[in-house]
């Protein structure tokens, strides 16, 4: 793969802690990883992201970092963690990690250090108020978990700031001592041989916060400079950043106004996301044919990362009120499967009711859309939640691999519980139990993404929606690229439809289906296209110098 492999990729994201135990002290480790190599190979995964490794005191499930240059000591060492990119590479595997350095823990030696003396040289590192700020109360991440942005430390004898939870204070990236420091930490793991980064809460580390003003200036020309220092010391680094923003703020995220991409290489795209579920959930396409219409223009080498559920919660806040109910009823009806007033923090399988041609059907839809797709770690086996597990943790529990104990994770009492009862128990659903099935969820995902491996158009060329009278419920868009062209057509209703794109038949040249739901009739003159209830299928119109 060239320098821009990650249009090129599937990301398959996963906490180590959860994934696989090696030494049977029931924590995942990154030898568990190694040893899982072969079964993300076989996935047809070719990009890791790894959530946060480093050091913690753990209250928010590493994201509460006290080490920059180390791994938590629980996960294995710096050389287990050299030995995972080695083992990685050798089969084709990039990896990225978390990099969240918006803040820090409170027990960071930066922290504890700046509260200890105004005389410090890490007082400045983070944002402090002599008096209580006005906007105390204001720009909460987590609201019903926080009652509020600025806390005053006793010790410190002021306040200091805090976007997220009060044992996490912002760093302060007006100081040019921060900054300089930020990239040495990228340079660090680049030299270890880390492929990238995942930047988390990207809006907070461009904000320039000032005590009262609750709409700070925001500097973009950081992510320029961030840029620049990661592709001098790898050409081919990647920095893939979380910025759920309005859409005409998006491309400052991309590139300055002069149009060049010399910022960001790929966003995640949370509109996209929020009306994909809104299409599922009102079994009608409108919501994504919308957002793709809408959609603002990248410079090049920009690129979108696509996907259905993350490690956090499904994020639903850029949707109407009207819009959030109509999800709400139909994925999160009860008060405990929803999240910040917000969010879903369920997983897929469960929300769709298990039905297999409806899970189907929204992975299909996701991967064949432009950008990169991002799949989070067993919804390739259509694992479930807990909701007995407080917030984001119900989608946060271990790998499910086999019928043994603890689904194979670990032999000793797993850091977080297995799910151990109900339809998604481990001995239900499980990587052993698919893998001897080829009917199984587990060997379509293998079978789609190898099929998607042979249609490069579709992270690499233009995504079109065909604009022509459909049957309700169906979506078609064409992917098209200097590789050829692909028909994809998805029906989110519940009802058999026949689509007339024939059209399309003179852009063609003998097109001839080449994945879908189940054996329909041939393509013919594409004037007569069956598609059963949440059907899809994927046509290939024509292929260049083939």
């Amino acid at each position: 793969m060239g320098e821009r492999w990650y249009t090129e990729s599937v990301i398959y994201c996963l906490d180590v802690e959860t994934f696989q135990d090696s030494n049977g002290d029931g924590i995942g480790d990154f030898q568990g990883v190694v040893g899982r190599l072969d079964y993300l190979t076989r996935l047809g995964v070719n990009c890791l992201w790894l959530s946060p490794i480093h050091p913690t005191p753990g209250r928010d499930d590493g994201y509460d970092a006290t080490d920059f240059y180390n791994v938590d000591p629980r996960l294995g060492t710096l050389g287990d963690f050299a030995e995972l990119l080695h083992e990685a590479a050798n089969r084709g595997i990039k990896v990225i990690m978390d990099l969240v350095v918006n803040h820090t823990s409170d027990q960071h030696p930066w922290f504890q250090s700046a509260v200890a003396s105004p005389d410090s040289p890490y007082r400045d590192w983070f944002v402090w108020s002599e008096r209580e700020p006005a906007d105390r109360h204001q720009g909460m991440v987590f609201p019903g978990e926080q009652s509020e942005t600025w806390t005053y430390h006793r010790k410190a004898r002021a306040w200091y700031y805090h976007r997220f939870y009060d044992f996490q204070p912002d760093l302060n990236f007006t100081n040019p001592q921060v900054r300089a420091e930020i990239k040495k930490v990228l340079a660090f793991w680049i030299q270890l041989g880390v492929a990238g980064f995942r930047m988390d809460a990207v809006p907070f580390i461009i904000e320039l916060t000032e005590p009262g003003r609750p709409e700070c200036p925001m500097d973009f020309d950081y992510l320029t400079e961030l840029r620049q220092h990661v592709q001098w010391r790898r050409g081919d680094a990647m920095l893939l950043a979380e910025a759920n923003v309005e859409p005409e703020k998006l491309p400052q995220y991309f590139g300055d106004g002069g149009g060049s991409g010399n910022r960001i290489h790929m966003l995640f795209d949370f509109m996209l996301n929020a009306r994909l579920v809104l299409a599922l959930a009102r079994q009608n396409p409108e919501p994504v044919i919308e957002w793709l219409g809408a959609t603002p223009r990248l410079p090049a080498g920009g690129q979108w990362a696509t996907f259905l559920r993350n490690h956090d919660e499904i994020d639903l806040s850029r949707l109407t009120a009207e819009q959030r109910e109509d999800v709400f009823a139909r994925f999160g009806p009860d008060d405990s499967m929803r999240l910040y007033d917000r969010g879903i923090r369920r997983r897929l399988a469960p929300m769709l009711g298990g039905d297999r041609n409806r899970i189907e059907l929204a992975y299909s839809l996701q991967f064949t859309l432009r950008g990169t797709p991002v799949l989070r770690y067993g919804e390739e086996i259509g694992m479930g939640e807990d909701l007995s597990l407080p917030g984001r943790y119900a989608i946060r529990t271990p790998m499910q691999w086999s019928f043994d104990t603890n689904g194979g994770f670990s032999a000793a009492e797993p850091i977080r519980p297995v799910i151990a009862k109900g339809e998604y128990a481990y001995h239900k659903v499980n990587v052993t139990a698919q893998r001897h099935d080829d009917r199984s969820l587990l060997a379509w995902f293998e079978r789609m993404i190898r099929t998607l491996r042979e249609s490069p158009e579709v992270s690499n060329g233009t995504c079109t929606v065909v604009d022509r009278p459909l049957p309700p419920g169906v979506l078609a868009h064409v992917a098209e690229g200097p590789t050829g062209a692909m028909l994809f057509l998805h029906n989110l209703g519940t009802e058999d439809v026949v689509a007339d794109l024939g059209e399309l038949r003179r852009d063609a040249n003998h097109p001839n289906e080449v994945f879908g739901d189940r054996r329909y009739a041939e393509v013919g003159d594409l004037s007569e296209l069956a598609l059963g209830p949440y059907g899809y299928r994927w046509i290939r119109l024509r292929r260049e110098n083939a």
